[in-house]
């Protein structure tokens, strides 16, 4: 029973080849790249010692491998001699084989001379193209790269021969899709071989063999391997000649207009306007309502124009420099951005007669950053619409080939795809591969074979399809949109094209790649291929295709006209959700956020009762039961219960609340406790899902992440935008762990508003402070997220509160506070208001448990005369006076001490220990944007400010303030704290608790302060 014929030799190799040279569907080496032996995986791999000809009971209990995954021939052999001696022994699917092998031999003369390992071998072959046929598929439009064809598609391999091309061969019936299923189980060689080649080694190449679910691939089989999988009417080819046409000539009409314009063209990529066009018509049949699009800026303005069906006249007045919106009240002005990282967004028409809703999210330049925004914003419409099955909303993401395989963002954004509280239902991923990024080759920029490998982590299928053949581009996007609707999970188009000029049109590209661009040069464009080929065909004349081109160039140059006298209408930064909302340039009114005091004790009660019948952790319990004495008597209100309580009460006001980060539930300081598990069954209970009765179970939503900060805070950014009644918030583990989403901060947080006039709310709490707990985990970096404050600090805003809009003018608030109350109303105030702005917090340490931090229930309610109520009511308080009652005016401070965060608790303690009444402690809760007028009362009150802190981002401000007050400047301020270092703070404990020292006891020194 040997395995291979003595035929398969050089020769009998040599032969085949060029037998199949002559077939219908001979091969085109394309592609240079490392011919990679692909071994075929055993569930169970066998040892020396197993290969014995006899089989015993305890190997025969291991071969159990299904016959799909069977690969060497001792192997097989054997697996034949088990199932002789016994059937039962070999997994059920070789029993089939075997008996159907047996059943049909014995039936069909013409394939008498058939052994089951020749059977065997020709499975293996067909197994061979379903994992490696894309690798002698025609991907690359240039005909550029050859590649070696692997040797495991080559029949020779597998002992055949010339002479056995027209010998039938049986496959039977197996529990695999595809031909292989097919009602004629006996077919020739040639037959199937054409059929192989047909499937797997066109302009279509296909991976999926690594998916190790079997209804998935044989859904796929059937997909890819049956007979005439595009055979497209005379009236569909009609319409994708016609979106072909509408793509290119839009091109073409901006090179001829604006020659010497930046708008990083399709050019070489036309196809994927109707291949994105097709995908979105094919979804809409299958239920989807609305999609949520993030791309790049490559083909950015052809997607506007011809997918999202942004007005065209539009496009061309932002060529031409467009105009501001002007004589509106409420209308966004802003810094704008280039047009290329615009978004917008419309409903649309489908081929089926349906509407389909397209956003595509506004950008930087920062390739992919805008990956996990676009997932969060999908996630949030699912929840907002109860698509709970998440096949209404969908995320599709374009993405370049250089950035797909490198940027890390891109892995953190597939490994959010199947997290319960991430999961979108599946992304569609398409890959532009220009075979070439900005300047550099594939060989430079990655070191896998294919631009999208990274991918196969998630066991997505991924279709490789030259952007030349619009028909097969078509196949896979709506193959990519069935996959999607079907199975709920990521699948990823790789759609090789070219770039026919430079990254941009006034780039040279033949510095770097001279040999592309010869053939670039000489090379017809997609459009002209198809036009020619519906000719040949008959399908369409010449004058059928010139007149669609009449139409299209007619409605261009109309739109180019209007374009003249194109006046913005209202900005579309509002969504329905947003109706009512104010921006910078309308007077948003400030509203309390003090709580009725029954309401408080409620949901108190009701965040910190556990049901009788759960067992929580003995630590644990204990904490509850403190927290229900605090919420009893009303006193002692620490850190936490703040917080849950502002979580709560925004909750029964119908608010949605949403927390995510690393270790969120429990928290990183073990202080939060949202998920309590019970210590006998495991069983989970969040008492912030029981405050109302039936209450969705994610309207509140806590939810651990995966250890990604780029990628979850992108996430919950996109998350926040598309709703403004919720309150979203990421928590970084520990503060200075923010400057791994550094993009996001940078791109997105603190100038979105101003570029792209959109609006968020979200809050991002970064633990912060001064313990000696060495360099990494002592500072959230303040001075970064003051350093991006764009409030000027030499000009004081309006500060009348009936006339103020300093926050609302401003592009984030960073606040250090340092009371749960406090915390409580800064966090209900996100919601409190008619606009909606980002919320830095530098979170506490060691306040979370600090005797002094605490608060009692009266300052979270709204009751006149209770200690949180001041003139105007209950509110976020941004500076806290010196809790000593002093007058209006005080003779006998001899310093104001101006600081923020817990640091004060400290300053207070060596205050009381020296006796120092003659010093004031003033706490600035808020420091962007500044509150001027808080601090000028504060002035007012004091005649000699000595001492403050936060001080590159505080000093141009406070000297400001004192100036406009006749109170001094720059001089009279003096600086207390540590010396500049590279490091945000030592790594030894005893020089922080020294530096610590130092700093408290020289803030309350009875001298004069020097400084510097």
């Amino acid at each position: 029973m040997a395995w291979f014929r003595a035929a398969a030799s050089g020769l009998a190799r040599a032969a085949v080849r060029k037998k199949l040279a002559k077939a219908s569907y001979s091969t085109r080496r394309t592609w240079t790249a490392p011919s990679y032996g692909r071994a075929f995986h055993s569930t169970v791999r066998k040892s020396q010692a197993q290969v014995a000809p006899v089989p015993h009971p305890v190997p025969l209990s291991r071969l159990t491998d299904s016959f799909l995954n069977g690969t060497s021939s001792v192997y097989l052999e054997e697996l034949q001699r088990a199932w002789e001696a016994d059937p039962s022994s070999v997994d059920e699917s070789w029993d089939n084989f075997f008996r159907n092998f047996v059943g049909q031999a014995a039936t069909s003369p013409g394939i008498s001379g058939q052994t089951i390992q020749e059977s065997m071998r020709l499975l293996l072959l067909v197994r061979a193209y379903q994992v490696n046929g894309h690798m002698k598929a025609k991907l690359d439009p240039l005909g550029l790269e050859e590649r070696e064809i692997p040797v495991d598609l080559d029949p020779a391999l597998y002992g055949f021969t010339d002479a056995d091309l027209d010998r039938e061969f049986f496959l039977g019936v197996w529990r695999m899709a595809g031909f292989l299923s097919e009602n004629r189980p006996v077919q020739t060689l040639r037959t199937i071989l054409n059929k192989l080649e047909r499937a797997y080694c066109g302009t279509i190449g296909y991976e999926y063999m690594h998916i190790a679910n079997r209804d998935q691939c044989n859904w796929l089989r059937d997909k890819i391997e049956t007979v005439n999988p595009r055979g497209y009417s005379q009236q569909r080819r009609e319409v994708i000649l016609d979106r072909l046409i509408w793509s290119t000539e839009f091109e073409n009409f901006l090179a001829t207009k604006w020659t010497a314009a930046k708008r990083f063209g399709l050019e070489g990529g036309e196809t994927l306007i109707p291949g994105m066009k097709e995908m979105f018509d094919r979804s809409a049949d299958l239920g989807v309502e609305s999609i949520v699009i993030g791309m790049s800026h490559r083909g950015r303005l052809n997607v506007l124009g011809n997918v999202v069906r942004k007005p065209l006249r539009q496009i061309f007045s932002e060529f031409s420099g467009g105009t501001k919106p002007v004589d509106e009240v409420g209308l966004y002005t802003g810094t704008g951005d280039v047009k290329y990282h615009l978004g917008t967004s419309y409903d649309r028409p489908t081929r089926g007669g349906k509407r389909i809703h397209l956003s595509l999210v506004a950008n930087p330049s920062h390739l992919e950053a805008v990956d996990p925004v676009v997932l969060g914003k999908t996630r949030a419409k699912q929840y907002y619409s109860n698509d709970v099955d998440r096949t209404k909303n969908m995320a599709v993401l374009i993405h370049g080939d250089g950035s797909f395989a490198g940027q890390g963002v891109v892995y953190e954004t597939l490994h959010l795809s199947a997290l319960p509280n991430y999961s979108t239902g599946g992304t569609i991923h398409i890959v532009v591969n220009n075979q070439v990024a900005f300047t550099t080759d594939p060989r430079s920029g990655r070191s896998s074979q294919y631009c999208t490998d990274v991918a196969k982590a998630l066991n997505a299928p991924i279709f490789h399809v030259n952007g030349d053949d619009v028909e097969a581009v078509v196949h896979v996007f709506e193959l990519a949109a069935e996959w999607r609707q079907k199975f709920h999970s990521d699948v990823v188009v790789d759609y090789v094209c070219y770039r026919r000029f430079g990254h941009n049109e006034i780039d040279e590209p033949s510095f770097t790649q001279p040999k592309m661009y010869q053939v670039i040069r000489n090379h017809p464009r997609a459009m002209d291929i198809y036009e020619k080929q519906l000719i040949e065909y008959g399908q369409l004349t010449k004058e059928d295709v010139s007149a669609i081109h009449q139409k299209v160039n007619s409605i261009l140059n109309e739109e180019f006209i209007s374009s003249k006298d194109y006046v913005p209408k209202r900005r579309d930064w509002l969504s329905a959700y947003w109706s009512g909302f104010k921006s910078p340039e309308q007077l948003s009114r400030i509203r309390n956020t003090g709580v009725k005091p029954e309401i408080l004790k409620n949901v108190g009660k009701a965040i910190t009762t556990l049901p009788e019948t759960f067992k929580p952790h003995r630590a644990v319990k204990k904490i509850f039961e403190q927290r229900a004495q605090m919420i009893e008597t009303g006193e002692g209100i620490d850190w936490a219960v703040g917080e849950a309580l502002a979580f709560a009460t925004l909750l029964v006001e119908g608010n949605h609340v949403r927390l995510s980060g690393q270790d969120v539930e429990r928290g990183t300081f073990s202080h939060r406790h949202a998920v309590l598990h019970d210590q006998e069954t495991g069983e989970q209970y969040c008492p912030l899902d029981h405050l109302t009765t039936n209450q969705d179970e994610e309207m509140f939503t806590v939810s651990n992440s995966s250890l990604s900060e780029f990628g979850v805070l992108g996430f919950e950014l996109g998350y926040s935008m598309e709703n403004p009644n919720s309150l979203i918030l990421w928590e970084a583990q520990f503060g200075d762990f923010a400057n791994g989403a550094q993009v996001m901060f940078d791109q997105f947080l603190s100038s979105g508003e101003s570029k792209w006039l959109r609006q968020t709310g979200l809050v991002v709490l970064l633990p912060h402070g001064y313990d000696g707990q060495g360099p990494e985990h002592s500072s959230a970096r303040l001075e970064r997220f003051l350093q991006m404050s764009d409030d000027n600090p030499f000009l004081i805003p309006e500060m009348d509160p009936t006339l103020r809009k300093q926050i609302q003018e401003c592009n984030w608030q960073v606040v250090n506070v340092t009371t749960p109350a406090n915390y409580f109303h800064v966090l209900r105030r996100q919601i409190h208001r008619e606009f909606r702005k980002p919320l830095i917090v530098m979170s506490p340490k060691n306040l979370l448990r600090h005797k002094d931090c605490k608060s009692n229930l009266s300052e979270f309610d709204d009751v006149q005369g209770h200690p949180g109520f001041d003139k105007q009511g209950t509110r976020f308080k941004r500076l806290i006076k010196d809790q000593n009652d002093h007058s209006l005016l005080e003779e006998g401070i001899r310093r104001l001490v101006l600081c923020s965060g817990k640091v004060y608790y400290e300053l207070d303690e060596e205050r009381k220990k020296v006796g120092a009444k003659d010093i004031a402690i003033c706490r600035v809760e808020q420091l962007c944007p500044f509150p001027y007028d808080l601090i000028q009362r504060e002035l007012k009150r004091y005649p000699k400010p000595m001492n403050m802190g936060g001080y590159p981002y505080i000093t141009p401000r406070l000297t400001t303030a004192m100036k406009a007050l006749g109170r001094g400047g720059y001089e009279d301020i003096k600086y207390v704290g540590r010396a500049p270092s590279a490091a945000t703070a030592t790594g030894f404990y005893q020089v922080h608790v020294q530096e610590q020292t130092e700093l408290v006891q020289k803030a309350m020194q009875p001298e004069p302060i020097k400084f510097p």
